[in-house]
């Protein structure tokens, strides 16, 4: 039976295992020089100037939602952010965990992301912010976002978790926007086992993160002093310990990956009329988390779906529409039809890795089982 290829992949060298020894002669293993030295080196990649490290990019959003009360003066169950109807649920989830009100905004199934054209007739007096998620590592239109939220005088808080290092008209990821937040689970670029990292280049806004993760206290204290409401979002010295290490190969690791992502493009060429792919629009550069295939008669995904199991390559469904297609959000009273083009990505698309550990071999037959499939839905 031919090796599975898995989404991601994690794989500890001599670096982490230097730090991880390093952390456990010091007997400190919570939140210390290790996570200190990962916020510095994150920021330092792409000249942010301020980053606060999180046990996850999810424990991320939620702390630069809770932000919000401090930034906007955000009324608990009743303000509202604005997020995509399709994308990982943690972006939804992380706005209800700080006691908002997610209002949902559909996508467009070519790229995915937010459809920046329904934004402003979802603003009302409740909204604070906008929370932008570039998915699949492929950034959303961040001026015309961005000059909307300044006309309103919203937040904008760019979910980057699968956008490490992208550019949208050659300007990084996190630039455009008030705050970023990154995730480094295993799939990504960096990857501590878990962890995340919110980065801004406002003062203000750095210091209410490093007080929301530490239960509300205020800057660099211990003291049972709370604040504000704040949740323990601390990431640890053993998750830096790791993240260090694939700090130091980021952009051989981007640029690897990236060279598998165009690969995959290249290989389905002439099936445009199938499906929708991952696309990089000339002048942007996407951050090579995954490639997404998003069927355009419906049906079609399960024979993609099959041969992917033929070729033994793991793929994951493109999300779902969360409002209408998850259950944990039914309380909300949406229904199947408020998002067509969320639903249509939620049932007819999937993605699959482009991981730094592929190989040639991997590569190519992620290639011939994508180019099978899509020529099998042709002729269906």
């Amino acid at each position: 039976m031919m090796k599975r290829i898995e989404f991601g992949e994690l794989r500890i060298g001599e670096i982490a295992r230097k730090n991880l020894n390093e952390v456990c002669d010091t007997n400190w293993a919570s939140n210390g020089p290790k996570v200190k030295e990962l916020e510095s080196k994150w920021s330092g990649l792409f000249d942010y100037e301020k980053s606060v490290a999180t046990s996850s990019g999810t424990d991320g959003c939620i702390n630069a939602c809770l932000s919000l009360y401090d930034l906007k003066g955000a009324e608990r169950n009743v303000s509202e952010v604005i997020v995509p109807a399709l994308s990982f649920i943690a972006t939804s989830n992380a706005v209800r965990a700080a006691g908002l009100v997610p209002r949902f905004v559909d996508v467009k199934k070519e790229t995915l992301n937010i459809d920046e054209t329904k934004i402003e007739e979802a603003i009302n007096e409740n909204t604070v912010a906008i929370q932008v998620v570039h998915t699949m590592g492929r950034m959303a239109e961040m001026d015309v976002i961005c000059e909307i939220a300044e006309k309103h005088g919203l937040i904008v808080i760019e979910d980057a978790c699968e956008a490490h290092g992208a550019k949208f008209k050659d300007k990084f990821v996190g630039h455009w926007g008030d705050m970023s937040v990154y995730s480094f689970y295993v799939a990504h670029l960096i990857c501590c086992g878990e962890g995340g990292m919110v980065s801004t280049n406002n003062e203000e806004i750095a210091n209410l993160i490093f007080s929301t993760r530490s239960h509300g206290r205020p800057l660099n204290s211990v003291y049972f002093d709370h604040l504000r409401t704040g949740i323990n979002s601390k990431m640890n010295d053993l998750e830096a310990s790791i993240g260090l290490e694939a700090i130091e190969v980021f952009w051989d690791t981007f640029w690897t990956r990236h060279g598998f992502m165009k690969r995959m493009r290249e290989s389905v060429v002439g099936f445009e009329d199938v499906a929708w792919f991952s696309e990089e629009d000339e002048g942007n550069i996407n951050c090579p988390h995954g490639f997404s295939i998003t069927c355009k008669k419906e049906g079609d995904i399960q024979i993609i779906m099959d041969t992917f199991d033929k070729y033994n390559i793991h793929h994951k469904r493109n999300f779902g529409c969360i409002p209408t297609q998850h259950a944990a959000f039914a309380d909300m009273g949406y229904t199947l039809g408020d998002f067509p083009e969320a639903e249509w990505v939620g049932v007819n698309g999937v993605h699959i890795g482009c991981h730094q550990y592929l190989s040639d071999e991997d590569v190519e037959r992620i290639c011939t089982a994508m180019k099978e499939g899509l020529e099998k839905c042709r002729g269906a």
